[in-house]
């Protein structure tokens, strides 16, 4: 089992910046990609960006050059840099890993409003 624990979502106008946390627990050495994925309110849940273990990232067209995923294996954290946010980034914002299955953390809100 690997446990997820996000953090760092809020409320910040448009145009800042916020940075997400996620901390792995658990079964992490089977732990083989981690990534942040988002859900707004009557949408479904779709993949942001990715990290391997290696390092190699991966990210949805919507949020190339804004957002920046990096990962601190020494900790077991990953992260997501959001900057120049939009309105349209408000939603929900879950950590996943997966090893042999995929693992969740519980979410955290973002809102973007001025």
């Amino acid at each position: 089992q690997v446990q997820l624990v996000e953090s760092g979502g809020g409320l910040v106008q448009p145009g800042g910046s916020l940075r997400l946390s996620c901390a792995a627990s658990g079964s992490i050495f089977s732990i083989n990609v981690m990534g942040w994925y988002r859900q707004a309110p009557g949408k479904q849940r779709e993949l942001v960006a990715s990290i391997t273990n290696g390092g190699r990232t991966n990210y949805a067209d919507s949020w190339k050059g804004r957002f920046t995923i990096s990962r601190d294996n020494a900790n077991n954290t990953v992260y997501l840099q959001m900057n120049s946010l939009k309105p349209e980034d408000t939603a929900v914002y879950y950590c996943w890993s997966y090893s042999y299955r995929s693992f969740w953390g519980q979410g955290t809100q973002v809102t973007v409003s001025s």
